[in-house]
């Protein structure tokens, strides 16, 4: 029993069902001292799992409990804690996981461990009815926010990244320190032998003679060389890519001259083995990228997530007790609480969300709907997770899968990847299951995370119509979740940072220009308490509002287009045609279904058949977009708010040049008119548009006056916003 508890902290250790396997033989000589330590872990659920019936969350276990201070409201507490459930393989919603027939145990179930936290009234009848269901980023979730917690609203968060990487390693119980993860089988073939296949990995931007690892995004490589042979794999370096895919100075890595290993100054090459790092002979280059490709063993059954997370959703909302008979914490008198819900997710965490509904998760097994609201944020594709050998941290470099199939809502033609007809809204439109959706956004989605085929489709001809069911907001001029917001954050010396900011991904750099300081925080105070309402009372937000062609304030991805001006500071052509990040058309083989993002790819990495055309919105005379809801900062701009920055040369060389992945940035307006001639500025100085401190006190009040009426600013926000203008070092 100490080897299973061992493979369990191991970074790539037995998937849930091999060790359930393994303790079964041994259940009853189970001690009751290692049943207390594994505190009912996977190990010692496996005998009550063994008989369960229909599939469903089995198991409820609380690890922790912590009372929460402060905040306004009622009391509150948190439960930390894991819940065990199995799938019925047969049933029409789980057929659509990938591999899940591999994964069967002997009785023809599959089973899964989830870890969850709640955040909830410690008096449940002090609670609002309405529960959060929050999707972990990479095994991370967030707090409740205040205005959830004044309302007496109950967050769940629950697991769904399976890989076992870095933040989602299993371990032997719930992540008390806030980190989750989804314990759950590996697909093995019919006779039980190894599944095998080819993967690839990335490094970037490294140097030195040590041994790196291969990297996903923040984690490792979830996937290991069957052998640990060179001559097995394929390791290549290159000069240099771009965002239509061409390649340049590739170069083949010799076997000889490469091996599996971790080495260092005080252990050269060939280092000691290592099936997670590469040695090369003579060092690392940072000015090349390496790619290797190699033969995997043991695929994880990744699209299980969709599932659990589904599950447990349904659980907490509608359950009263588990199988052994423990309440259900949003119960009382065996009675759940919960009246309503929304999904909740943020980033890769919202990709999760339109992946998610897109493969029909919001039906729950008994047939009913799970959640009445979703809300997808600053989430322009769908997660690519539910295929043999997935990444599902993502890396938005070349050959990632989550732009492929339908990535708007309604059913529509796919005719430049000659895909038929299909939409995310597809399978719950078919089952009555859809629910109410919000979806906001800011240009970093646009410039670099992929999102206008969402509006216009593939072929960019015309906007693409949006049911009643969903709202779709835009926050122009805005980087990824929105900067720090404030108003001496746009000046230089008062607040506007000194340095560029990291550019997100694998090692990927840092940008050239500050971070963008366009804020998203109260335009999402607003879109929140419009959910709530939406959801609860049935009061519709408000109206739709984003770029679109019929407007005219969307035009294809360059500086002529969009009518980019020319800033000092900025190469006079930026931006160009091939510096957004476009959808590549990607083939992963005939066994890839590219509708749903699932199947077996067997081109790794895979070709790039085409690169679609990207659009961006119109921007005026200051280079700040058109279109989208009112935000205050944005309507008394202080400077140029870009959702792009650029990638320094610095130490990382590699995507010098290059749009700085989906980090945002700002050039500030001269103060005066002899500033900005002496720099050939074209935009107004900030006395030549508001004359004086007054001068911007009023077009803040004019612009927050706008955004209260159309329902986009709450009136205490505006308050605490007017307040901080007058304070501000603003033309002081």
């Amino acid at each position: 029993m100490k080897v299973l508890l061992d493979d369990m902290k191991k970074f790539n250790g037995p998937s849930a069902s091999s060790l359930i396997d393994k303790a079964r033989p041994g259940c009853a000589a189970v001690t009751l001292k290692l049943r207390l330590a594994l505190q009912s872990t996977l190990l010692a659920c496996a005998c009550t799992w063994a008989g369960a019936g229909e599939a469903r969350v089995t198991r409820i276990v609380i690890d922790e409990i912590l009372p929460l201070t402060g905040g306004v409201g009622p009391a509150y507490e948190q439960l930390v804690g894991r819940a065990f459930g199995e799938l019925d393989p047969q049933l029409p919603g789980n057929q659509r996981i990938q591999d899940i027939e591999l994964a069967k145990d002997s009785d023809g179930k599959v089973r899964y461990a989830a870890t969850f936290t709640l955040i909830k009234p410690i008096d449940m009848k002090q609670a609002s009815g309405l529960m959060w269901h929050d999707v972990p980023n990479r095994g991370r979730s967030g707090n409740i926010a205040g205005a959830e917690r004044a309302a007496g609203d109950v967050l769940l968060a629950s697991a769904w990244q399976g890989d076992n990487a870095g933040a989602t390693l299993v371990r032997p119980q719930a992540a008390v320190a806030g980190a989750h993860w989804l314990a759950l089988p590996v697909a093995r073939g019919a006779d039980g032998s190894r599944i095998t296949g080819e993967v690839f990995g990335r490094i970037v931007n490294r140097s030195g003679a040590s041994s790196q690892p291969l990297i996903v995004q923040t984690n490792p490589l979830p996937y290991r060389p069957l052998s640990l042979d060179t001559r097995l794999a394929k390791l290549v370096s290159r000069g240099g890519e771009d965002q239509y895919g061409r390649v340049s100075d590739e170069r083949l890595i010799p076997p000889e001259d490469w091996a599996w290993a971790n080495c260092s100054a005080a252990n050269p090459f060939p280092g000691t083995p290592d099936a997670s790092q590469i040695c090369l002979k003579t060092g690392f280059d940072a000015k090349r990228l390496y790619q290797v490709v190699f033969t995997a063993a043991d695929p994880y059954v990744l699209g299980i997530g969709f599932a659990a997370w589904r599950d447990l959703g349904q659980f907490f909302k509608s359950a009263s007790a588990d199988d052994s008979g423990s309440t259900n914490p949003l119960a009382s008198d065996r009675r759940p609480l919960i009246t309503h819900s929304i999904g909740r997710g943020v980033s890769q965490s919202g990709n999760f969300l339109r992946a998610w509904l897109h493969l029909g998760f919001n039906q729950a097994e008994n047939g009913a709907a799970v959640h009445d609201g979703l809300w997808p944020i600053i989430a322009g594709r769908r997660i690519a997770l539910n295929y043999r050998w997935a990444q599902p941290d993502g890396v938005l470099e070349l050959y990632q899968a989550g732009s492929v199939g339908p990535q708007w809502w309604l059913p529509a033609a796919d005719p430049l990847r000659s895909l038929p007809e299909a939409g995310i809204l597809g399978r719950c439109i078919a089952s009555k299951t859809c629910p109410k959706v919000i979806e906001h956004f800011g240009s970093a989605e646009v410039w670099a995370l992929k999102l206008t085929p969402e509006w216009i489709g593939t072929d960019a001809k015309a906007d693409l119509p949006l049911p009643d069911n969903l709202r779709r907001y835009y926050i122009a001029s805005s980087s990824h979740g929105g900067g720090v917001g404030g108003f001496d954050s746009s000046l230089p010396g008062a607040g506007l940072p000194t340095t560029g900011p990291r550019c997100p991904g694998n090692n990927f750099g840092t940008g050239m220009l500050p971070a963008n300081p366009m804020p998203h925080t109260e335009t999402v105070n607003a879109i929140r308490h419009h959910f709530r309402r939406w959801v609860m009372q049935g009061t519709p937000p408000p109206p739709s509002r984003w770029p679109t062609l019929r407007e005219g304030n969307l035009a294809p991805a360059n500086k002529l287009a969009i009518g980019f001006p020319t800033l000092p500071g900025l190469r006079t052509s930026l931006p160009e045609a091939d510096f957004i990040m476009p959808v590549h058309d990607l083939d992963w083989g005939p066994q890839f279904n590219a509708i749903d993002g699932s199947g077996v790819p067997t081109l790794a990495p895979p070709r790039i058949k085409q690169v679609l055309a990207m659009h961006a919105p119109k921007v005026d005379a200051d280079g700040n977009e058109l279109g989208g809801v009112p935000v205050v900062l944005a309507e008394a701009p202080l400077g140029t708010y870009l959702g792009w920055n650029i990638t320094s040369d610095g130490a990382r060389p590699f995507h010098a040049g290059q749009i700085c992945n989906y980090a945002g940035g700002m050039i500030p307006f001269a103060r005066t008119r002899a500033e900005r001639e002496a720099s050939n500025d074209p935009r107004l100085s900030l006395e030549e548009r508001y004359g004086d401190h007054e001068g911007y006190l009023q077009a803040v009040r004019k612009a927050a006056e706008r955004a209260v009426k159309s329902g986009f600013l709450l009136e205490n926000d505006a308050q605490a916003m007017l307040q901080a203008a007058q304070s501000s070092q603003v033309l002081k």
